[in-house]
């Protein structure tokens, strides 16, 4: 719709940088009478608000920009250890610059995600984190277009979208990988995450080249396809472990999986390390609390968190500036939950 088409007092800050061609950024500058404002850009601004009613009520002041600055943060549900810990991170960080929170749960569903991030742009929130975001290609070239502060968080290995935050899944894997095969074990069972998520992918080409780099052939009865939640990783044990010949260890996508794995050891009888060995990724809280405590990738959750929201900060003081996808490390932690096959525990 054109803008000249907006009731009086209806139109937002976009409806205006679409009127003066100018960035949404720009508009919220003049709205708070900031400087780095070109005289000529502020007199079209201004003409546009005229031309179109805008009215800039306090609410609207402090969504674009004002003393109550409000970030947007889109996320598929909660529950898990690891959204926890990635929220602990931005909560953290939005409190130390004195920003109000907005959450919005997709529970992953594709189209209501579109739908949140249409509203969150007109003029809800300052800026947007995504969060494991499943259809981004549907909106992400329109964030780009209106210059639209937004930080991706663990979303790597599929677009070439800038601006993300993640860790090295690819490498995470291989190493765990490494580290089962080191132990002797050739059966690796794997559970793989949501492969339309980037981080699941990388994570499965990890675990396939470690296999391929020590001569271990691919076998796809291995492979168990998941979605990172427990009784996923639940079910992907119960049918691994009834192979005809069944691994001597399990690799999962996430540790909320490999719980449900742990768990389907037992129903099936075996002991956690002397049966079967079972790794996990992300090293939530609950890996060290569990029995026995579970051997893990750790992500740096909590810093992925922080420094998404940094980067988000930075773009709303600056939507001009040039932000770079960061790649943090990760790190095995070895714990209880994996042993050499055959090796049977001093009792």
């Amino acid at each position: 719709m054109d803008g000249r088409d907006s009731a009086p007092g209806t139109a937002t800050i976009f409806d205006v940088a679409r009127e003066a061609g100018v960035s949404y950024g720009t508009v919220s500058r003049v709205l708070n009478n900031r400087d780095h404002v070109k005289p000529e850009t502020r007199e079209a601004v201004l003409n546009a608000m005229a031309r179109l009613g805008f009215v800039a009520n306090q609410q609207a002041r402090s969504l674009a920009g004002g003393p109550s600055q409000v970030i947007g943060l889109l996320v598929q549900g909660f529950g898990s250890g690891y959204m926890g810990e990635i929220l602990r991170g931005v909560d953290a960080e939005l409190e130390a610059a004195s920003y109000d929170l907005m959450l919005y749960t997709t529970h992953r569903r594709k189209l209501k995600e579109a739908a949140y991030v249409s509203a969150i742009t007109r003029g809800m929130a300052d800026g947007l984190l995504l969060l494991l975001p499943r259809n981004s290609p549907a909106y992400l070239d329109s964030l780009l277009a209106q210059q639209f502060p937004y930080v991706l968080i663990d979303h790597q290995g599929i677009g070439d979208y800038q601006r993300s935050v993640g860790a090295t899944n690819w490498q995470g894997a291989y190493d765990a990988t490494r580290f089962l095969i080191e132990l002797g074990h050739r059966r690796i069972g794997f559970v793989t995450g949501a492969l339309e998520l980037g981080c699941a992918v990388d994570r499965l080409a990890g675990y396939r080249q470690a296999l391929a780099d020590c001569d271990i052939p691919y076998d796809e009865a291995l492979i168990y396809s998941g979605d990172f939640h427990q009784p996923t990783g639940f079910a992907a044990g119960r049918a691994l472990l009834t192979l005809p010949e069944p691994p001597t260890a399990i690799f999962s996508s996430n540790d909320d999986m490999a719980f449900g794995v742990m768990e389907a050891a037992r129903d099936h009888g075996l002991r956690i390390p002397d049966d079967l060995s079972v790794v996990g990724f992300d090293d939530v809280p609950q890996a060290s609390l569990v029995h026995p405590p579970l051997t893990t990738v750790r992500q740096p959750l909590e810093h992925m968190g922080r420094l998404a929201t940094r980067m988000l900060l930075q773009l709303i003081a600056d939507p001009l500036i040039q932000i770079e996808r960061v790649s943090l490390p990760t790190e095995l932690v070895v714990r209880q939950s994996c042993r050499s096959p055959g090796q049977a525990s001093p009792r």
